[in-house]
């Protein structure tokens, strides 16, 4: 039987079912999920003859999972090609699949950290809905993953399983000691490491016993720390793993990265990715900072480690490094997990730059007042004296004010404190609700922009 179809219903969510159809529809200011049939399938509200209203919430989301695999998180990070976005706000999304579906790329849709959680208020459980319901307007059945980002410990991590995710990128930093010097090495070690040049590819890496010592006291604790995480939590789940080092002062050297992940190797760890603290900096939202050369030299040699040892390069903080990108795909062999995150944020405030000027001037003066405080969040290089004044500036050029450093990290920083002020919080979701279009084209542009240098030999003609 055909049921009829309302002309607000989003084009790509209409799904035919046994029975019925399934489709959303714009009602204004909110979507609204339903069911045009006899019977639903789904816990839901009359709403006309043969036709029900289904609650937008995770217990809906989780019930779509089963009724349609497609719109829940899989495991894909062990794909060549994975590409986490993070969704803040809960609306970049489909403008986000507009990006990967130019690419054979798997994207990680739903992926926050605690920090994130904390900051903008929200749940893993939030973050799923949000994302399956946008799965579902975007007509998207690739595959997506979702990524319990940057968790510290195993209360953390079991609650975000439970919730659903399909990756755990678990953080080491608070068990890697940068400041220490040295540290006794058992006999098994010394002989795994000090026994001559160890072949990594067409490179050779050597260990002293001074650089083992030093790798020893920066990473055992964290060796052991993950090891006891994966038995703990991870053994026996449905998620992938992911091992992250990048959150540390001090660069890891090449042999360090071999020295960690050897050892859990040789435990019997099975992670999927790794994420090592690369030379120079990668601050959040801005283009790397440091040597390029040195670069170039070292990710050839952690692309090499990762092949060798059977795992894929991660690469965090991973928005906006235009400058490292094209090497970091020909390094990996465009073989990768990348993660983004802040900057769908910062094309959100573009665009309130764009179309509500008062609004952007109200934000940005806000951001001000609570930068320094911020700031002890995350690592950025911005003081508050280099960011620009913009009381004289005129309104069409407030945009440009996203492509310059301090002003980016600014608003990258305090999102969360925008996002509850209470005379900010609604207009901000109306204009993006509005507008979500243009937000979804820029979206689109940027990150489709990260995509063509990292995997240029995997774009995807347009059909």
């Amino acid at each position: 039987m055909r049921y009829e179809i309302p002309a607000n219903a989003y084009p790509a969510s209409i799904t035919a079912l046994t029975g019925g159809c399934l489709y959303l529809a714009d009602l204004g200011q909110e979507d609204g999920l339903f069911y045009a049939g006899k019977t639903c399938p789904l816990p839901a509200e009359p709403a006309g003859e043969e036709l029900f209203r289904i609650p937008m919430t995770y217990d809906t989301a989780r019930a779509l999972w089963k009724l349609l695999p497609w719109s829940g998180p899989q495991r894909v990070l062990t794909q060549p090609r994975t590409f986490g976005t993070g969704d803040r706000l809960g609306l970049a999304a489909v403008g986000q699949i507009r990006a990967v579906e130019g690419f054979d790329v798997y994207p990680v849709l739903a992926q926050q950290s605690m920090r994130e959680l904390s900051l903008t208020g929200r749940t893993y459980r939030d973050v799923l809905a949000d994302v399956t319901f946008q799965v579902l307007k975007a007509g998207y059945r690739r595959g997506y993953g979702a990524d319990g980002d940057h968790l510290k410990n195993a209360e953390d991590i079991l609650a975000a399983i439970a919730d659903g995710v399909t990756m755990i990128t678990l953080d080491c930093s608070e068990h890697i000691h940068c400041e220490r010097t040295a540290a006794p090495v058992s006999d098994e070690r010394r002989a795994r490491y000090l026994s001559g040049e160890i072949a990594v590819g067409a490179h050779r890496l050597r260990f002293t016993p001074e650089t083992l010592a030093l790798a020893e006291a920066i990473f055992g604790e964290a060796i052991a720390f993950a090891i006891d995480i994966y038995h703990r939590c991870i053994e026996g789940s449905a998620v992938d793993f992911e091992i992250s080092m990048d959150e540390t002062d001090l660069s890891t050297t090449p042999e360090q990265h071999y020295f960690v992940a050897n050892e859990l190797r040789l435990a019997g760890i099975p992670f999927v990715t790794l994420a090592p603290r690369f030379c120079g900096e990668f601050q959040k939202g801005v283009d790397y900072i440091g040597d390029l050369a040195q670069f170039d030299r070292e990710i050839v040699i952690h692309a090499a480690i990762a092949d060798a040892l059977g795992y894929k390069l991660s690469i965090h903080s991973g928005s906006d490094k235009f400058s490292v990108f094209a090497a970091i795909g020909r390094a990996t062999g465009e073989r990768f997990h990348a993660k983004t995150s802040g900057t769908s944020w910062l094309e959100a405030m573009r665009l309130v730059a764009q179309k509500e000027p008062a609004l952007f001037r109200a934000c940005y003066a806000y951001a001000q007042e609570v930068f320094t405080e911020c700031r002890a969040y995350y690592h950025v290089s911005t003081e508050l004296s280099m960011v620009p004044a913009i009381e004289a500036m005129p309104d069409d050029a407030l945009p440009t004010l996203l492509d310059r450093v301090p002003s980016r990290q600014l608003l990258h920083i305090t999102y969360g404190k925008i996002l509850n002020h209470p005379a900010l919080r609604a207009p901000l979701f109306r204009l993006w609700r509005d507008c979500r279009d243009a937000y979804e084209t820029l979206e689109k542009n940027h990150l489709a922009r990260h995509l063509a240098l990292l995997c240029p030999e995997h774009a995807i003609a347009p059909q």
